[in-house]
């Protein structure tokens, strides 16, 4: 796809990764609709692409507001790239999350994707090419300790991407699935970046990310996973997934030490 091309409904647009991935698509020349509930964080890059970004206040667990963002998709003559970037993370043990966050998460990580692309299929299918792109984690692979029900909503993510590729194979529309790992982004409580600090795990920048994002898209790729060792593991998950259980059940002791219960919920990006 060629992204000076591209017209995109872009949700999670206020998130460190989203907004990245916004301001990337308005440099290549793409008009990007940016979907957040708070769109404070985005008045710097509106003013900055007045003629390629303008932004549409959404809940995307509401019919409603789904709905007002169709109407804003129609508005910006058609669409033809999707991207789900928005998502709920909690850093806690299953026994430690209210019924609340565990329903939160798989309502925004993977409700609104689903419904979201059901309800935009039919304009991305009137593009001559059309992609959509969900974001998942490299939590949709391997299941971690400390994010059972984000992990759970991740899996999910990747098989409905994996599905809907499947179900579009016939039509123009192709799906891409990202798979991040670590991003340095608000998302991250504090619990969770000692958690990663503890562990040296490798941190990306939002912008890294969204630099390999848009080269995707730009290449019509069907999946993307960032970062090393983390591509390994996630074979080897596949292969052998009880030496990484060994492997995990070394870390239990530190992770359930630095979980906590989560106050707040950060949207992803």
């Amino acid at each position: 796809m060629q992204l000076r091309d591209a017209r995109v409904v872009l949700t999670g647009a206020s998130g460190g990764i989203g907004q990245a991935i916004a301001a990337a698509l308005c440099a290549a020349g793409a008009r990007v609709l940016a979907v957040a509930r708070d769109q404070q964080s985005l008045l710097p890059l509106l003013a900055r692409y007045p003629q390629n970004l303008c932004c549409v206040a959404a809940d995307l667990t509401s019919p409603g507001d789904r709905r007002k963002i169709l109407a804003a998709a129609t508005a910006l003559d058609g669409v033809n790239l999707l991207i789900n970037a928005a998502g709920i993370n909690h850093f806690a043990m299953l026994e430690q999350l209210d019924d609340s966050d565990v329903n939160a998460m798989l309502a925004v990580n993977i409700g609104a994707p689903i419904c979201l692309t059901k309800l935009l299929l039919p304009l991305l299918k009137q593009a001559d090419s059309a992609m959509v792109v969900n974001v998942g984690s490299t939590y949709g692979s391997i299941g971690y300790p400390g994010y059972a029900s984000y992990c759970a909503s991740k899996f999910a993510l990747r098989g409905f991407s994996e599905a809907l590729r499947r179900e579009l194979a016939d039509t123009r529309v192709g799906v891409l699935y990202v798979a991040p790992r670590a991003t340095r982004t608000s998302m991250n409580s504090p619990a969770a970046q000692a958690l990663n600090d503890a562990l040296k795990a490798n941190v990306d920048d939002p912008q890294a990310v969204a630099n390999a994002v848009t080269h995707a898209i730009a290449g019509d790729r069907r999946d993307l996973y960032l970062g090393w060792p983390e591509r390994f593991f996630v074979r080897l998950n596949s292969l052998l997934p009880n030496l990484v259980d060994r492997g995990l059940r070394k870390q239990l002791p530190l992770i359930r030490r630095l979980s906590h219960k989560p106050e707040n919920e950060h949207l992803k990006p």
